[in-house]
């Protein structure tokens, strides 16, 4: 029986497609698939007191997540408007301030973060200064931190992102993230593993894993990297699908299970969220153990 919690740290809020909006927010889809895998997960997040944010109060509870949510009267409830090309690549706007700016520190979040055995955290909820503060006290609590980077321009700076990859003991990224990273840090090298053993050397980090899009995805640790090849599927939208490939690795990692497996359901659970709309659709088991039986 599993005994591991975690927690999600950062954003959540309503996608704004053409067709209608959607919860989201890259730390709730990791806390919304976690989950699912049987992880009792906790998102820590905030909302306004307007009807966007009741819908998303009543939205979360029907999707079964537990949550600490702090209601912010002065600021709304968080939304982003979603683009999609004709790929189904996504491309996003975020207004700015908005309620999950500004988590406050309570005694509350302490012992939620203390009871958990791992904490997942992005860039983006380090924007404003409130919730940065209390996620760097967080940060001193946590067993096992979590980045995952999700850059979103203009919501980012390099020197502060250096400072979090420092403090993390999993670093998390996309192959278009690393390349840009390591530019910005003084390393010029092209090869994806001399990217990767860079950014490792510059950050002091333990693991790294970098995904690969349809390629797969690389996992990194004590000096030696792990592959697994992406899955063929076709792609109705990318929107939470690095963060269901985050949750399912997680998941594998807090269980113990052995790497290979989790890079290879984690691909798996990725690619099928890029194949349906939305960034949390409903994934059976059966279906992923039907896809890494078939191969990539």
């Amino acid at each position: 029986m599993n005994t591991k919690k975690a927690i999600c740290f950062g954003e959540i809020l309503w996608d704004l497609f053409p067709s209608g909006k959607e919860i989201g927010g890259a730390p709730f889809n990791v806390a919304f698939r976690m989950t699912q895998l049987g992880i009792p997960t906790t998102m820590i997040s905030a909302i306004g007191t307007d009807a966007l944010g009741e819908e998303l109060q009543q939205a979360v509870a029907e999707k079964g997540v537990t949550t600490l949510l702090q209601k912010k009267k002065p600021f709304p409830t968080g939304t982003v408007v979603v683009t999609l090309n004709a790929m189904g690549s996504a491309q996003y706007t975020i207004p700015m301030p908005v309620a999950w700016d500004h988590i406050s520190y309570t005694t509350a979040i302490e012992t939620k973060v203390l009871e958990a055995d791992c904490f997942v955290f992005g860039s983006l909820i380090a924007r404003s200064r409130e919730s940065k503060e209390t996620l760097q006290k967080l940060l001193s609590l946590s067993a096992y931190k979590v980045f995952d980077l999700n850059l979103r321009k203009p919501h980012y700076n390099p020197t502060e992102l250096l400072e979090w990859m420092q403090q993390a003991d999993l670093i998390k990224c996309n192959q278009e993230e690393l390349a840009a990273l390591v530019r910005e840090y003084g390393c010029n090298a092209s090869d994806l593993e001399q990217q990767v053993a860079f950014l490792a050397a510059h950050t002091n980090s333990s693991q790294l894993c970098i995904t690969l899009g349809s390629n797969g995805a690389l996992w990194y640790e004590n000096q030696s990297f792990l592959y697994q090849s992406g899955f063929s599927i076709t792609v109705k939208d990318t929107v939470g699908a690095g963060d269901s490939f985050l949750a399912t690795l997680l998941s594998g990692i807090l269980t113990k299970q052995p790497m290979s497996d989790n890079l290879q359901n984690a691909c798996a659970v990725g690619a099928l969220v890029a194949s349906r709309a939305g960034a949390n659709p409903t994934i059976d088991p059966t279906e992923w153990i039907t896809l890494t039986s078939r191969g990539s």
